[in-house]
């Protein structure tokens, strides 16, 4: 695992003060644009998923669907995009949580996930888990099951575990790298 983690940590560029004064953001399409990181970063999430006993792979807006969707397509299961508010056509379930700096909504085709389904969330990065925690709200209130929650990336200075981990339940939360 040290292995990945170097080559990984290698295509993940810093770019200062962006999107803001003060933020570090960490810039993964150095890693997409490398085949070699992108498929060891798929290989790795899909082992997970794999491990969890998924079913389904929930993506959220943006580059959860950029990771989850060849995830699935690797695991060989399917794929559901969890979208902002209003994004998606049809019959949907939302669910709205808070940010540090207002309120927003995610939401989910309803009939897309089911009572035998066994989802893991994909997404980039973990903050401060807000978006992570009410997908996994929503992906309940659609009646699957949460098998879990794997990211690229832990922000642990945000605390977001903390915040997740009474909402998964046992279910396990699995970061590949914690910065």
């Amino acid at each position: 695992m040290t292995d990945i983690k170097e080559l990984l940590l290698s295509r993940i560029r810093d770019v200062a003060d962006y999107p803001e004064p003060g933020v570090m953001f960490k810039d993964i399409t150095p890693l997409l644009a490398d085949p070699a990181a992108f498929t060891a970063l798929t290989d790795a999430l899909a082992e997970i998923a794999e491990e969890a006993g998924a079913t389904k792979i929930v993506g959220l807006e943006a580059r959860g669907f950029i990771l989850g969707a060849p995830v699935a397509v690797r695991a060989g299961l399917g794929f559901i995009p969890v979208r902002k508010a209003g994004k998606l056509p049809g019959a949907t379930l939302g669910q709205a949580y808070d940010l540090e700096y207002g309120s927003a909504e995610i939401e989910v085709h309803a009939e897309d996930l089911v009572a035998d389904d066994r989802v893991l969330i994909v997404d980039d990065v973990l903050a401060t888990g807000g978006t992570a925690e009410a997908s996994v709200q929503l992906i309940r209130r659609a009646g699957a099951e949460v098998a879990g929650l794997a990211v690229l990336m832990e922000l642990g200075f945000l605390s977001g575990r903390a915040r997740l981990e009474p909402a998964l339940r046992g279910a396990p939360l699995k970061a590949l790298l914690t910065v």
